[in-house]
């Protein structure tokens, strides 16, 4: 690294090869943790001893939120400080990296908390995920309230570029799409956007026995983030550090990225302008 000299680094090691596993959640995402714990060490280390000032690290903002208080949470909110038993070291790796980055007195550390990808090659609808909502083995678990974030990963990497040229020391930032939705709206959605039957419905009491606390958690209770609102004061114009303004609705209706992706896992979609409405509905709003 000294050799290089670079003038900033970028954190965005995961190893998601096995996460739509989430039955086994700290397992799944074990190798993730260590890139976030001794992976960031040693980053953060290298950048010192490199004379690098500027440091972006990746984290996540879709479920580790407190599933309490207000539906939808921006950076000022809490982290859950009682997680499930099987999110917990899951949770802990993300502490970890963002009050690494942010409190070195090294470096200028900033944090991108994305939200769930989408896009050609990401991890939420990747082939198994997917192949699961078409045959139907992706129930929706009670009243599907969860409230998830996404992000477009063309958003995801254009947010990433105004944080290295814009972003300010010591600050964590949303990164989402302007529509939270809910479980019991975008799983449909993309059912329909399969040509697949609806999900089927498993109550809550059964999906605790079968899947776990923690997946009824994330199908039932899990909160938003909000998109930053933020500004950086480096920037003349002040500008916002946010992604673009392309949501998974307006994504997927129009047969954009997601649906090449898709249609190379799944049988032929069918004309999908119009299907999915990945809206906010009561449940979910501020």
């Amino acid at each position: 690294m000294q050799a290089a000299e670079p003038d900033v680094i970028v954190h965005q090691m995961t190893d998601l090869k096995n996460a739509s596993d989430l039955r086994h959640f700290d397992r799944a995402f074990a190798i993730s943790n260590r890139l976030r714990t001794e992976g960031t060490d040693y980053l953060l280390g290298a950048a010192r001893e490199a004379g690098v000032k500027r440091f972006v690290a990746q984290s996540f903002c879709g479920w580790p939120f407190a599933m309490t208080g207000s539906e939808v949470k921006t950076e000022e909110c809490a982290l859950d400080p009682q997680p499930l038993p099987e999110m917990r070291r899951t949770l802990e790796a993300i502490r970890h990296l963002e009050q690494a980055v942010t409190r070195s007195p090294s470096v200028s550390g900033i944090v991108l908390r994305y939200g769930a990808f989408y896009g050609p090659d990401t991890g939420l609808f990747d082939g198994p995920l997917v192949e699961q909502v078409a045959r139907r083995h992706f129930p929706l678990i009670g009243d599907g309230g969860g409230c998830w974030s996404f992000i477009h990963i063309d958003d995801a990497a254009a947010a990433t570029v105004l944080a290295i040229e814009r972003g300010d020391a010591g600050n964590i930032y949303n990164i989402v799409d302007d529509e939270p939705a809910c479980v019991r709206d975008w799983l449909p959605a993309l059912a329909a956007l399969l040509g697949a039957g609806p999900p089927p419905h498993m109550p809550a009491w059964l999906g605790r026995l079968v899947a776990g606390k923690h997946i009824v958690a994330m199908m039932t209770r899990v909160r938003a983030p909000a998109r930053t609102r933020r500004r950086s004061r480096s920037s003349a114009g002040s500008r916002r550090i946010r992604p673009g303004d392309m949501g998974l609705s307006r994504c997927c209706a129009k047969c954009t990225a997601m649906t090449v992706a898709l249609s190379s896992l799944c049988r032929p979609l069918r004309d999908s302008a119009g299907t999915l409405h990945a809206r906010r509905r009561a449940g979910c709003h501020a």
